[in-house]
């Protein structure tokens, strides 16, 4: 088996917090969010990891990695470019959105012959969630159907107190695989209930307990020949319907795979506090949380002083 590769993505520029999130720092030794991540990956047995950046960060967002977990982790830099597309097909006048997680993936093609994961920047996720999905990527072999992982949160354990956030909502069998993913783009607590709205106008109310995916997913090299095959047709009903933001979003793909029988999607359970800054309100409570772990020896001081 190959050694399973770690895929963080880092391009979005984090419309809802004011700029570029990936690259503010939030631990006391100057760490960004991603930095804890990359340690408790390195702790757990990855060796490889792949970051999925716009071309124009790379001056400012390489140092910040190179110089510091880079010399505990084999580093590989992949651009998400806009203008990336099949043959046929072009940018829609007045687009500047990203096409989505499905394609920020689809940059990696050509770097992944193995097992990975994919992880976004600005999430923090726990030390449990990379030994889980390290020990599946491990064994991981497509079979009669794909072989996939997710790693699943509790809903609540997710939620910021400033804002909405978009979750993929899961449905779960009882042998533990995912049954199906529907992307929530505005979930939010509402008076004491966890809620969300499609219209802006009514709002739904969801269970607490229910699992959720913080796109930290596992896969086989065979998702990225399917997000490749499938992206033409999103692009056609897309560039109908929705030029300009419309998103090929990787909760979406996987739940394609689920509703074809083509893919199984083991559903590994995390009862980790998420911690992650969607607005800037989010960035104190965060600094607190992670100096919080390193007061009770969770961390180090200086996280790489020590890997």
């Amino acid at each position: 088996m190959k050694e399973p590769v770690l895929v963080v993505m880092a391009a979005g520029m984090g419309s809802r917090y004011g700029g570029l999130k990936q690259m503010d720092p939030v631990g006391s030794g100057g760490e960004l969010i991603i930095d804890f991540s990359l340690y408790d990956a390195v702790m757990a047995g990855f060796k490889k990891v792949i970051f999925i950046i716009k071309k124009e960060m790379e001056e400012d967002f390489r140092p910040l990695i190179d110089n510091r977990s880079g010399r505990s982790i084999e580093v590989e830099y992949v651009f998400q470019d806009i203008n990336d597309l099949p043959p046929g097909y072009s940018v829609p006048e007045g687009r500047v959105k990203p096409w989505g997680t499905s394609h920020a993936v689809l940059s990696c093609r050509g770097k992944i012959d193995g097992p990975f994961c994919v992880i976004n920047a600005d999430d923090y996720y726990g030390p449990g969630a990379f030994h889980s999905m390290y020990d599946f990527l491990e064994h991981a072999e497509d079979g009669e159907y794909y072989n996939y992982a997710m790693v699943g949160y509790r809903l609540e354990n997710t939620l910021t107190e400033h804002g909405h956030v978009a979750r993929g909502v899961c449905e779960i069998t009882e042998d533990g695989y995912l049954a199906g993913v529907k992307e929530r783009q505005k979930i939010m607590w509402r008076d004491g209930k966890i809620q969300y709205t499609e219209n802006d106008v009514d709002w739904i109310t969801v269970p607490e307990g229910t699992t959720v995916s913080m796109n930290f997913w596992g896969f086989t090299p065979s998702f990225i020949e399917e997000i490749k095959k499938r992206f033409p047709a999103f692009l056609d009903k897309t560039l109908k319907e929705n030029p300009l933001k419309g998103e090929y979003l990787l909760p979406h793909t996987v739940d394609q795979l689920l509703k074809e029988n083509k893919a199984r999607v083991k559903v590994l359970p995390s009862f980790d506090r998420w911690v992650g800054v969607t607005y800037k309100e989010d960035r104190e409570s965060v600094m607190n949380a992670l100096q919080s772990m390193k007061d009770k020896g969770l961390y180090p001081e200086k996280l790489w002083d020590k890997v």
